[in-house]
Parts: C-alpha cells; structure tokens; sequence
C-alpha cells in the first residue's frame, strides 16, 4: 500500500477563514447538486513548531477549572490542534458537510506531558466512514509530537456525525442500540451556564462555530438555541476529576444530548481507587437538573 504523503502546512489554519469556505463550500454544493462520493481524502495535514499562546493558555485554565500550571491540559491541546483537524474537513474531497456536524463522541489518550514551552508538530486526518441510523460518522485522528520527535505524546480522535446525510454505498446499522436507563444521582457538581457560554469558549479556544454563539447563528443551522461546546463541557469534567489523574491518561467522552444555553448541568464523579489507595479512574455522568435528561458520559483512567 502506498503511504500517502501529508500536506505541509505553513502555519495553523485560521478558523474563521475555514469556517467562511465551509459556508460557500455548502452553498456551492446546493447549486451543484449533492457531493455524492463516499471516498474520504487519504491525505493528512500536518503542522510544525506550533508554539504555545500563554494567554491563551492562561484564559483556558481559568475559563475551564484547572490548576494554573506548566502542562497543557488536554483538552487545551485539542483546542489547539483543532484548526488542523479542521482543514482536513475543509477540503474539496471531505464527502461530507463541516457545518453542522454534531460531536458524537472523543476519545484521548494524554501519553506524556507537554508544557507551553515545546514546539508541536501536528497531525490530522480522517478515516472510517461509516454509517449511523442518523446519517453518516467520520473519525477524525490528530496526534501531537514535540517538534522534530517521532514519538507521539498526545493522540485525540473525534468523532462527528453528518445528521440526515447518507451517503452512495454506505449503509446504516440493522440494529439500533438500545438507551441504557439512567436515574439522575445526587450531583457532585452543579455549572450554571450563561448564554454567553458558547463565545466565552470560542474566544480561548478560537472555535468560533456558529451554532455556539448566539440564538440567531444557531438557529440559521437548525437549532432552536446556541449550545455549549462539547469540548467545554467535557474538559470541565476532566478539570473536575482533579490532579489524582496524574499527567498521562485516557479520557473517553460519549455526548447524547446538546446542552442548550441558558442552562443548568448537574455532573456526578465516582472514582476508584486500587487496594494501595492509588487512583485508578473515574467515571462522570453531566444530566439536566431539570428534565433528568443526560447530556454526556465519560472515563479517564490510568495509562
């Protein structure tokens, strides 16, 4: 098989100009008729010497919960490789449509610590294509090294869904699985969620997604209200798990329904801890106080 090789880039991508193609990309496309190739680009993209915005950090960690410190969360990490990610989706040949696309799931794994001090050299691409009862699934892998280093310290694959669109030759799951009962528990936590929610998210980590930043821009792309970043949501749980979580781990996130801003998100922790008293991991689960609906599940466990 012949190793596709990556499309250097020559700085990270600007979200907003990605942002502004993905939208003329869409309106072309309903001019011409759908996109109708089920055949994902094989390229990868590739950044290097990504050098580390203190600021940036500094807001993050503030914005999210965590401890002020030399190492970059993980979920700042995606935040940063995120453009790259979404170049590769910006692309002629990406088969699906970027805006709108809902978060369905992420899975990290934090292999080793990376402080604001390395130069990245980052990665990203696309793979497994696949169908959903909804639409069409796509994975999107980034990896982060320290520059010049083969060894890959920080790896996320994200997974997003394509609502209502169904590509030629991919077909939808005969099986439907079913929804696990939930029964909200007492809260260890309880956010209370502006709607300015969404900017405040978008201004450190430079996602400036329409559907998150007012009800105006939501609604233009279907929804009823703007709604939280999953990535927010999810990093403040990984703030809340706390330091016990050491500095490499695996972080798993399942998102099953928007949190729509205003709003109110109850979350629960539970840890386990080994017969030593060591930390072995913790589960969390985020639900409305007020409807019991649950909004997200996830794992960080040791590595």
């Amino acid at each position: 098989m012949t190793v596709q090789q990556p499309v250097i880039l020559a700085e990270m991508p600007s979200l907003s100009k990605l942002y502004v193609n993905a939208a003329a990309m869409a309106a072309r496309r309903r001019l011409l008729g759908n996109h109708d190739t089920s055949v994902l680009p094989a390229e990868s993209h590739e950044v290097r010497g990504v050098a580390v915005n203190v600021e940036n950090l500094t807001a993050y960690q503030h914005l999210i919960g965590e401890t002020a410190s030399d190492v970059l969360p993980a979920g700042f990490i995606h935040a940063i490789a995120f453009p790259l990610a979404m170049s590769v989706m910006n692309r002629d040949d990406f088969p699906l449509p970027l805006l709108g696309m809902i978060h369905l799931r992420n899975s990290v794994e934090q292999r080793s610590p990376l402080v604001f001090t390395d130069l990245l050299d980052m990665t990203a691409r696309v793979e497994n294509l696949r169908g959903h009862r909804a639409g069409t699934q796509v994975d999107v892998v980034a990896e982060v090294r320290t520059a010049g280093s083969g060894e890959v310290h920080w790896r996320g694959v994200s997974t997003y869904l394509a609502k209502g669109v169904f590509l030629p030759g991919i077909d939808k799951p005969t099986a439907i699985p079913a929804k696990s009962d939930f029964t909200a528990p007492d809260p260890t936590a309880l956010w209370q969620l502006g709607v300015d929610a969404g900017r405040a998210y978008a201004a450190v980590s430079g996602d400036f997604n329409p559907i998150h930043l007012s009800v105006l821009s939501a609604k233009a792309l279907g929804l009823r209200r703007s709604i939280a970043h999953g990535m927010y949501l999810a990093s403040r749980a990984l703030a809340d798990v706390g330091p016990a979580r050491g500095d490499s781990f695996i972080w798993d996130v399942d998102f099953e329904a928007p949190v729509f801003l205003p709003s109110r998100v109850a979350l629960e922790i539970e840890t386990e801890q080994s017969g030593s008293g060591a930390w072995k991991h913790s589960n969390f689960v985020a639900w409305s106080p007020r409807s019991g609906r649950r909004h997200f599940t996830g794992t960080v466990s040791a590595l």
